[in-house]
């Protein structure tokens, strides 16, 4: 397998390195690979997919510690409709997450906060920066109570499912995220697609009234995506969604590309030393 071509099939992530880490009384499975600044990437629906790897692998290769947990679904699978929409029915009730609770954090994050502080620990450098894609997306702005995270990145955020124009993250913890963005000078980056219809219009209006000008958005057309992606994505998603994994098109001079170029020159301008 390279990165430039995931294959139609499971990925063995064997060139990660697979971590059992227990924060805040809970243990998780964190794949981590490169040198570097540390950088936490947080898996869309169903899991880590070869595609999300493939991404994890050009943010390593792009000279950073990758940290990307397992939050759900099984590690590796390529994303078939069936077993995904079964991941998708266990999230949703999951008491780690609130799928359809705007105003609101998912629990879930007080643990990616402390798996923050400890990449940081460990890779040290100036800071952190992480991205989270549909079912994460959100997470990595509420990540941003901590000190250590400069960057966060949030891709097709699409929680809450049943509410197209909330945010979820708690009113006082949204208040402080924006106190620290203008305190520090900091922006939040936000892709989505013009069409996504679980990542809307309205979603992304809702966080330039949150952040104003801390919050830099991010539009791709709809035909710029992947128009084959995997049976997950084609037949349950339905439509284009997710920016730098499962509808980018790996070719010179697609939209998807440049944002994915933008996220790692993100990192770069925000972590390097």
């Amino acid at each position: 397998m390279t990165p430039e071509n995931p294959p139609m099939a499971d990925d063995p992530l064997d060139d990660f390195e697979r971590r059992s880490v227990t924060l805040n009384g809970a243990t998780k499975g964190v794949y981590v690979a490169g040198t570097g600044p540390a950088v936490i990437v947080m898996a869309e629906m169903p899991g880590i997919s070869p595609h999300v790897a493939r991404f994890s692998r050009w943010v390593r290769d792009a000279g950073f510690t990758v940290y990307m947990p397992s939050l759900f679904g099984r590690d590796g699978a390529f994303p078939r409709a069936e077993e995904g929409t079964a991941v998708l029915q266990r999230a949703c009730v999951s008491a780690e997450f609130r799928a359809f609770a705007a105003n609101e954090s998912s629990p879930v994050t007080q643990w990616l906060r402390a798996l923050a502080n400890l990449a940081h620990e460990q890779c040290g450098g100036r800071g952190v920066g992480a991205i989270g894609m549909c079912f994460t997306g959100n997470f990595a702005l509420t990540m941003m109570l901590e000190s250590s995270m400069l960057a966060p990145v949030l891709c097709q955020p699409s929680l809450p499912l049943n509410n197209p124009g909330g945010i979820q993250i708690a009113p006082e913890e949204l208040v402080l995220v924006k106190e620290r963005l203008e305190r520090d000078d900091l922006t939040v980056l936000g892709y989505r697609f013009a069409g996504d219809r679980f990542c809307t219009a309205q979603r992304f209006a809702a966080y330039r009234e949150a952040l104003g000008d801390r919050f830099v958005a991010k539009v791709l057309p709809d035909e710029a995506a992947n128009p084959e992606p995997p049976p997950f994505f084609k037949h349950v998603v339905g439509g284009p969604h997710s920016v730098v994994t499962a509808h980018l098109i790996d070719a010179a001079g697609q939209p998807t590309l440049a944002a994915r170029d933008e996220i790692l020159s993100f990192f770069v301008r925000r972590l390097a030393p």
